[in-house]
């Protein structure tokens, strides 16, 4: 009998630890930078807002992070709640975050973001970065069972290619052409899928890396010529809609597409009963051939200068995602992100997320880097966009990057690195 009251008040203390207070009339504004959960999260503010009171509101704006928040600040009315990328949090949440390292959460998780000894960044999510496929066009065509990591050399992943072109699928792979993709997401790993990756970002800020010959562009690079060569918008690469591409994937038309577990909200539109999954960008690079690139996607902070009563909401609002059935549900179920914290453990539903919960568990993520500065989406992505339109030729496109970094102001040292990062 004692130890089932003690289950009971354990249950119900935990109940009460996730549960917001009732908080009537405070304005609960919330920024949101992700695109496939806005409606997601304007449905459920609108839930919560009747639940507990508070007056919940979602802004989405497509504009860059950088320049929104930027804007907003200027006019002196900041949200309680702003979802940036990594980046955005350690050149903003020093001046504008409300220190977290009380909250209850920070020991449930891996991935949240301090600075100086101060927690700053919520983890929303975990996301990586990798080819995605259709394990059933792929198997329809060949009559063989489809493994990945038997395609993790470039070698492997070209014959599948050239298997796939005999069998009738012409074009079996799709490239995204949104700078975002090509320049954060892309280009990027040739940063990230080395031993010393500020080290290497240090040297390209100085202009003594010589990216024409450096080992890991060039192996990154070959892969992504054989997604470029193979792409079913080759001839209109710039304006083949991201939409289409996904839809394609999803339909069986082509096999493989570069991207990250956040398409899934399109794919599920299309064919959700087929055989997904993702996988490390095929390479000659026997330890990176093994691994995506990922971690803690998407930050929230508290402003820290909104009221104390907003403030408590905010961090009511957090706390009732990573601890209430509730909110949990809606990061998993209604939203399809792969959760941060390790006390949830519903099951992730969609297939490329469980893709990036198995390398996850596996200790089989290379880390976001994530310093990038904040034009290098649309700089470098314009070189990008100009390679993948055969404008320019791999050694003008690492030329044009090169240059890039060391006529731009560093955003972190080693040195500022080591004194930042992800909790552990």
């Amino acid at each position: 009998m004692k130890k089932l009251i003690s289950v009971a008040l354990a249950a119900a203390m935990t109940a009460a630890m996730a549960a917001p207070a009732m908080a009537d009339g405070v304005d609960l504004t919330f920024f949101n930078s992700k695109m496939e959960i806005d409606d997601a999260l304007k449905e459920e503010a609108a839930a919560y807002s009747e639940e507990f009171g508070v007056n919940m509101t979602d802004d989405y704006s497509s504009d860059t992070i950088a320049a929104h928040m930027a804007t907003v600040y200027a006019s002196g009315n900041p949200y309680v709640l702003s979802m940036v990328d990594a980046k955005d949090i350690y050149s903003m949440a020093p001046d504008h975050g409300l220190d977290l390292s009380g909250e209850d959460w920070v020991d449930k998780t891996t991935q949240a973001i301090s600075i100086d000894g101060k927690v700053y960044g919520f983890p929303l999510c975990v996301e990586a970065r990798g080819l995605i496929y259709n394990k059933t066009a792929i198997e329809d065509i060949t009559g063989e069972e489809f493994k990945p990591e038997d395609y993790a050399t470039r070698e492997a992943f070209q014959g599948l290619i050239d298997k796939l072109k005999e069998g009738g699928m012409e074009t079996p792979t799709g490239v995204m052409n949104e700078d975002w993709s090509l320049a954060g997401h892309y280009l990027p790993e040739v940063y990230e899928t080395r031993d010393d990756v500020q080290g290497f970002v240090d040297q390209l800020y100085a202009g003594t890396a010589d990216l024409a010959n450096d080992e890991r562009f060039n192996d990154l690079m070959d892969t992504f010529d054989i997604l470029k060569e193979n792409n079913y918008a080759k001839d209109e690469a710039l304006t083949a809609a991201r939409e289409d591409t996904e839809m394609m994937l999803a339909e069986g038309d082509i096999a493989f597409m570069f991207g990250g577990n956040w398409d899934w909200a399109v794919m599920n539109e299309y064919d959700p009963e087929g055989e997904y999954g993702m996988m490390p960008v095929p390479q000659e690079n026997d330890t990176y051939n093994k691994m995506m690139v990922g971690g803690g996607s998407k930050y929230i902070f508290i402003d820290n200068t909104v009221s104390e009563e907003q403030q408590q909401a905010g961090k009511d609002f957090l706390n009732w995602l990573v601890n209430d059935e509730e909110g949990q549900d809606f990061l998993v179920n209604k939203c399809a992100l792969v959760p941060a914290f390790t006390n949830n453990t519903l099951e992730v539903a969609d297939p490329l997320g469980q893709s990036v919960k198995a390398y996850a568990d596996a200790n089989a993520l290379v880390g976001n880097y994530n310093y990038l500065p904040d034009d290098h989406y649309s700089k470098c992505g314009a070189f990008f966009q100009k390679y993948l339109a055969d404008e320019i030729d791999r050694a003008e496109l690492a030329a044009d990057v090169e240059n890039y970094w060391k006529n731009t102001t560093p955003v972190t040292s080693s040195a500022e690195a080591a004194t930042e990062g992800a909790t552990e």
